[in-house]
Order: C-alpha cells, then sequence, then structure tokens
C-alpha cells in the first residue's frame, strides 16, 4: 500500500466525518444552548472573568483551582492548532475558513460551559479518593445506565485522539518541523531513518522532547497542571504580542483582510457556479480546525474541568468557557489577520512555514529572530497540549478498564512511544487523522449535551439566582 493510497483513505474517511451532518450538528447545537440561556456566553463574561481568579473555599471538593483546570485545558488547546491549524485551514480552504472558526468558537463557547458544567454536576470519586469525570460520566449518570455503550465510545475515540491525533502526532511534528526550518532549513544534515531521509535537527528534537515529556508525565495530572500554570501564561503572552505587533505595524491592511476573509467565507470570489462549494470548503476546514483548536464539543475539557475544587457547576462552566475566548476568538484570529495581511496563505507553502512566513515578513525584526519566536512559541504550546492529552486520554482509558495501575502507566509508555514516532509521520496524514477523531469524539458528547440541556438550564438559573442575591 503506497502513502498516496494511504493518505486519499484517511481523506476519504475525513470528509465523511466531517460533512455537513456533523458541521450543522456542532453549530446548531451552539445556537440551540446560546437561546435556552439567553446568549450566556456574552452577557456573562465579566462574571466568568471574576470567577477565575476567585480564591477557593475551604471544604469544597476538587483537586485542584480553577486557574489551574483552565491552564489545563489551555494547555491542551493551545498548541499547533494556533499556529499549523489556522494555516492549514487558510490554505485548504481560503481565507474565508478563519470566519467559520471564529463563527464556530463564539457558539462554541456556550457548549464548553455546558459540557464543563456537566463533568462537575456528574463526576464520581475514585476508590483511591481521586475525582474523575468528563462526558463518559454524564451520559452514564446523567442519560441513564442504559446508554453506557455512548460514554464507552466516546472513551475509544478519546484515546484514539489521544494516541494517533491531537494529543501525540500533530503537536511533536509541529515541535519538530518548526526547529527543522529554523535550524537546517535546506536539509544539509541528514540522516536515513525508516527509509527515508530526516534532519538531524528532526531527530534530535524528537528525542529530546520525548524524554521531556516522560519525565512530566510520570509526576501525574499536578505535576502537569503546574507545568501548564508556568508556561501557559507566559508563552501565550509572548506569542499574543508577537502577532500584535504585526497587527500594529499593518494596522492599514487590516480592513481589506477583513473584506478578503468574508468574501472568502461566502465563495463571493469563486468562478460562476462555484460560489456554494468553495464556501463549503472554507466552512468545513474553518470548523474542522476551530473544534480541533478550541476542543469546544469535543469533551476533552470537561475531563479537566471535573477535578476543580467547587461546588458549583455553573461557576466552573463559565471560567471553562474562557478557554475557548482566549484560544480561538483572541489567539486563532490573530494568527489568521497575520496570515492574510502577509498573503502568506497562497504562496505554495503549508503548515508551520506559512505562519514562519507570516511572522518574518510582518514582524519588523530579522527574519531570523522572528522565526526562533514562533519556533519557541510553537514548542512549548505543543509541549504542554501533549500533557493535557495525556491526562484525558489516560481518564479516558481509566473508563474502559477501570483502576488498574500497571495497565495505566503501561499505557502512558506506548503514548510517550507515539510521541517518538510523530516526527516521522507525514504532515497531511497527521492532520487528517486529528481531524478523523475529534470529530468521532465530537458526536457522542454533543447528543449528551442535548438530552442533558435542562439540566444545564436548571443548574445555570439556580446558580444565577444566587449570584443576583449576592449569595455567592
Amino acid at each position: 500500500m503506497t502513502l498516496k493510497t494511504v493518505n486519499d483513505f484517511l481523506n476519504l474517511i475525513d470528509s465523511l466525518v466531517w460533512g455537513i451532518p456533523l458541521i450543522v450538528l456542532i453549530l446548531a447545537v451552539g445556537v440551540f444552548l446560546t437561546i435556552r440561556l439567553h446568549g450566556l456566553q456574552i452577557k456573562r463574561l465579566p462574571l466568568a472573568i471574576r470567577n477565575l481568579f476567585a480564591n477557593e473555599k475551604k471544604g469544597e471538593s476538587g483537586e485542584m483551582s480553577s486557574f489551574a483546570a483552565l491552564c489545563t485545558a489551555l494547555s491542551a488547546t493551545i498548541g499547533t492548532g494556533n499556529i499549523v491549524g489556522v494555516a492549514t485551514a487558510l490554505v485548504a480552504g481560503g481565507p474565508g475558513a478563519l470566519f467559520w472558526m471564529v463563527v464556530a468558537a463564539i457558539v462554541g463557547t456556550v457548549t464548553k460551559y455546558a459540557e464543563c458544567l456537566l463533568a462537575i454536576k456528574y463526576r464520581v470519586v475514585a476508590e483511591d479518593g481521586h475525582i474523575v469525570g468528563g462526558p463518559f460520566y454524564y451520559i452514564e449518570r446523567g442519560m441513564g445506565k442504559n446508554w453506557k455503550w455512548l460514554g464507552k465510545m466516546f472513551a475509544f475515540f478519546g484515546i484514539s485522539a489521544g494516541l494517533l491525533g491531537i494529543g501525540t502526532f500533530t503537536q511533536i511534528n509541529g515541535i519538530t518541523s518548526a526547529v527543522n526550518n529554523f535550524f537546517d532549513p535546506e536539509n544539509q544534515w541528514t540522516t536515513e531513518l525508516f527509509g527515508r531521509d530526516y534532519s538531524w535537527s528532526v531527530v534530535i528534537a524528537g528525542i529530546i522532547l520525548t524524554v521531556c515529556v516522560a519525565l512530566v508525565l510520570i509526576g501525574g495530572i499536578k505535576r502537569s497542571s503546574n507545568v501548564a500554570q508556568v508556561i501557559v501564561p507566559f508563552m501565550a503572552g509572548t506569542y499574543i504580542i508577537a502577532a500584535l505587533l504585526i497587527l500594529v505595524t499593518h494596522i492599514s491592511q487590516i480592513p481589506e483582510a477583513f473584506v478578503i476573509i468574508i468574501q472568502s467565507a461566502f465563495g463571493l470570489k469563486a468562478a460562476a457556479g462555484g460560489a456554494l462549494g468553495a464556501m463549503m470548503v472554507s466552512m468545513q476546514k474553518g470548523v474542522a480546525r476551530g473544534i480541533f483548536s478550541n476542543e469546544a464539543g469535543l469533551g476533552s475539557a470537561p475531563i479537566a474541568a471535573a477535578a476543580v475544587q467547587t461546588d458549583e457547576p455553573a461557576a466552573q462552566g463559565l471560567v471553562s468557557m474562557l478557554g475557548t475566548v482566549i484560544d480561538t476568538v483572541i489567539i486563532c484570529t490573530m494568527t489568521g489577520l497575520t496570515i492574510v495581511i502577509t498573503e502568506s496563505w497562497n504562496v505554495g507553502l503549508d503548515g508551520v512555514d506559512v505562519t514562519t512566513r507570516a511572522f518574518q515578513f510582518g514582524l519588523p525584526l530579522e527574519p531570523q529572530v522572528s522565526s526562533f519566536i514562533l519556533m519557541v512559541c510553537l514548542v512549548f504550546f505543543a509541549f504542554t497540549t501533549i500533557l493535557g492529552w495525556n491526562y484525558y486520554s489516560g481518564r479516558c482509558l481509566e473508563y474502559l478498564i477501570g483502576d488498574r495501575p500497571g495497565v495505566l502507566k503501561a499505557y502512558q509508555w506506548i503514548y510517550i512511544l507515539c510521541v517518538f514516532i510523530g516526527p516521522f509521520m507525514t504532515v497531511s496524514a497527521v492532520w487528517t487523522l486529528a481531524d478523523i477523531f475529534n470529530g468521532l469524539m465530537a458526536i457522542p458528547n454533543l447528543i449528551a449535551i442535548v438530552a442533558l440541556s435542562s439540566v444545564v438550564v436548571s443548574e445555570t438559573r439556580a446558580y444565577l439566582q444566587k449570584i443576583d442575591k449576592g449569595l455567592l
């Protein structure tokens, strides 16, 4: 079986999974919840920010703070999706993909709120005292044991996404590609592995990252969240400042960029008869990459949210929804604008090369300095994503097999092995696999959110009444 045959097969599966039905389902669930919760993601945004920095109350159950949980969730979402994913979306779907990415994020913000609220509502305490939760538990405990098969389906897809998609291959592949572009762009120093030539920069970076991942994973969730609390705010701030600098120095081009994005989003520049097709490609790539980046509706963030120290499900739901705002509405939009302004999406490049070019042309710095800044941001973003998804997929496995430490430890080593293999996968195959498993995860989770939407509404109403009365 040739590599082309494999890629063609994966692309076929991807087109089936990310067809019109799933895109409509994701957007429809977000719109449905927005209506039922009266635009909560906009009206209650100030309250969400306040809750983020509120002190934890003694006696409340949980393992970590709201801020730590948000950083853990952001560590798994702010990654290659923000830098490489946006670029691949714009290359494949045109600038309009950014529009659909943001639309999906705005409605997806309330979806993130709902799923994280449900995670707190239906979480359980394991035999050893640690708290577990996520879609599989709110499916089983909220919808009833007759739906446990749906929870198991989600858990299986979650493990697959962690091992073969968003958690390992895409992240380490993005890291090593960025390192290679900086240290050995001409591939002058190569070695042969698995029948192909690879730059030594790829091999060395892959080994170093694999070792670092292994060292952190041994410490479990608390060590991962501690690392995330340090790295995520610092690197997100660094990246935002760099992207802002590009936008400020090209501020006169921003209006034109918005026009290009809107025209592309609705296929207005397509040839006669091709507008609908162009619009659908743009929408498909934008929504798929948006979900890859912010994971709203995917069901991953609730797994981290379930461990938060709180007795108010709605309070954590509000904090968790900030992750989508930060990840996509802010960071992905800034990345996309830099790519459109510098016209880097349409010059024959792909992946991290697109964003690298945007930074080189956009930043008022030497190209090597710009490349270095982007490389460092990507390395740390992707590194924390690897850690976050190890936790997510490990919890999925725990749900399927129970608390079996030996098996769970073996899984961690398999996960580390996948990190090691990632640099030697082709970029297109890596991202297609990630898209497929993301879509498959989203389906059972979205079904559960709709089924339990009345619970979300009643919990929200009760919480907001307490807030309005000054009881919280």
